[in-house]
């Protein structure tokens, strides 16, 4: 049985102070998370703060990116390695808008999960169609695409070391979500795919919903055959928000 996920994206946000309460907040309230496994993904530089907090919890922690290199003449890149190094046992690759706004390929988003499961570090795989791309009826093959990338540099059971989010990029910020019906169908798909290249992977792969869950639709969302738990964006950056998602679990 698959067991429920919910990670926190707190993108570029934060302060030292903040991601002190923050951690506080969230560890105070596990004991009322009984079924899912909980990670934080901080700024890099938060990261060790972070990792320190959550030292004799279950919380897990992440980064938000990793480099494809693990070391060398890459300046501003931070390698698995040092991130291992730091305490983390996730990393998001290939989020929308690394893709969108840093113009990462498909091709080096592998070469980023390649670089994680190397170094121990399990990917979050972020894949998602853009609204245009809803709207013209190629949802399937945007993610399958995306996918296909990962698959080609790693070979399908690559994927049981990782995660996979499905992230409509038409719903992350904007407050519009994907009808459970919706995610469901995409997750469906996925799952599908990936269970006709491998049917042990297929069953056991962990599809995460990655757009704009929050208190009030998790239950519903994460309640879906294929949906196995959430990306969070804004709502992880309030505890109780946060903890709420992860209770949704139970």
């Amino acid at each position: 049985m698959r067991q429920v996920m919910v990670a926190g994206n707190w993108k570029m946000n934060g302060s030292s102070e903040s991601v002190k309460d923050l951690m506080v907040g969230i560890k105070a309230g596990m004991s009322a998370v009984l079924n899912a496994e909980v990670v934080v993904c901080p700024p890099a530089v938060y990261i060790p703060r972070v990792s320190g907090a959550a030292d004799g919890s279950v919380i897990k922690v992440g980064a938000q990116n990793i480099c494809d290199q693990d070391n060398g003449a890459f300046t501003g890149e931070i390698s698995g390695a040092m991130l291992k190094d730091v305490g983390c046992d996730y990393a998001i690759v290939g989020h929308s808008e690394r893709r969108a706004l840093y113009g990462e390929s498909d091709e080096l988003v592998a070469r980023r999960f390649a670089a994680a499961r190397r170094n121990g570090i399990k990917p979050i795989l972020c894949i998602g169609e853009t609204l245009d791309e809803r709207e013209s009826g190629v949802t399937n093959q945007v993610c399958a695409r995306q996918i296909d990338a990962v698959i080609a540099l790693e070979g399908v059971t690559a994927l049981a070391d990782g995660v996979i989010a499905y992230e409509p990029i038409w719903a992350i910020g904007t407050g519009k979500t994907a009808s459970p019906e919706q995610a469901q169908q995409v997750h469906a798909f996925i799952r599908g795919k990936i269970t006709a290249l491998d049917a042990d992977v297929g069953a056991g792969l962990r599809i995460l919903y990655g757009g704009s869950m929050n208190p009030s639709n998790a239950a519903e969302l994460i309640g879906q055959t294929d949906i196995d738990g959430g990306l969070i964006g804004g709502a992880s950056l309030k505890a109780d928000d946060f903890l709420a998602i992860c209770q949704a679990a139970n």
